[in-house]
């Protein structure tokens, strides 16, 4: 843990907090992330999710770069270093007062796909998809955070509980755990209009208040993804018949091909959902990006 020199903290989350530090052996910068809890052994550390996902996916321009591993066994002390990025997509957007020109959004929104198809291509979906956990250095964006993620292949129901409420799908809330890597599309197509517009697309005060905020957006799912979602749940629940408001009376500066793409991302039916393969083929990334 001696060979690198905090020089301040960047943030904390429940599990770990993140500083910058500099490397005593290069003179360069890294985000040191600092977990929480105490590790007994090196296959402990080893079985770490975040690092077995990281090492997997790496290298690609769009997923954050684990550099190296610390782990002091005395202490059972476990920190992850990794590239340094100048923000995060919450804080790039926090201040604005205007939005992003439609380019630099798409570039970005390019660029968080990529990442998606990348990491589902290689059998793993984030499940925690959200602009505190997307980083940008310049025009450069990358996925990071893998503390939530799980193999596609893994077995449902996923009990344990996931996902920032308010970019979580609807899969996620009205099933037992019964969902797939298409959540992450959707919180995608939730931080796509939160770039969009500065502002949360569905901020729900807790989870019926979360199904609420996006039915009256989206209005009510047809019959049979109300059917789907139904036998994956014990507890029974109704929706009253309603047209949603639709997104494109949200964001009336926005090109019809950026509503068409984000509007596939936030589909009811994880089925019918765009997947991110299929996104970075779409037309409207093909247009010029800074």
């Amino acid at each position: 843990m001696n060979k690198y020199k905090t020089i301040h903290k960047i943030g904390e989350g429940t599990f770990s907090e993140v500083v910058k530090t500099q490397s005593l052996k290069d003179g360069n910068y890294y985000a040191c992330k600092k977990m929480k809890q105490l590790y007994k052994s090196i296959e402990q550390v080893n079985n770490v999710r975040e690092i077995q996902a990281l090492r997997r996916l790496s290298p690609h321009p769009n997923i954050l770069t684990l550099h190296e591993v610390l782990y002091d066994r005395k202490s059972g002390c476990l920190a992850l270093i990794c590239e340094l990025m100048d923000m995060n997509i919450y804080e790039l957007i926090r201040e604005r007062r205007q939005p992003l020109p439609e380019n630099k959004i798409r570039n970005y929104m390019y660029q968080l796909c990529k990442s998606l198809e990348h990491i589902h291509r290689n059998g793993i979906f984030h499940r925690d998809v959200k602009p505190e956990n997307i980083l940008i250095k310049q025009d450069v964006l990358k996925l990071a955070d893998f503390g939530s993620c799980r193999s596609v292949f893994s077995k449902q129901p996923y009990t344990e509980y996931i996902s920032t409420r308010w970019y979580r799908a609807p899969e996620c809330l009205l099933t037992d755990g019964y969902y797939t890597y298409k959540m992450d599309l959707w919180s995608a197509g939730c931080v796509f209009y939160e770039i969009c517009s500065l502002h949360p697309l569905f901020p729900g005060l807790n989870e019926l208040d979360q199904i609420s905020k996006i039915h009256d957006i989206l209005g009510t799912p047809t019959s049979a993804v109300l059917r789907k979602f139904k036998q994956s749940r014990a507890m029974n629940f109704d929706f009253s018949p309603k047209k949603g408001s639709g997104i494109r009376q949200l964001l009336p500066g926005l090109s019809s091909d950026c509503i068409s793409v984000m509007s596939a991302m936030l589909e009811y039916d994880p089925d019918d959902r765009l997947s991110a393969s299929k996104a970075i083929q779409n037309p409207y990334f093909e247009e010029p990006r800074p």
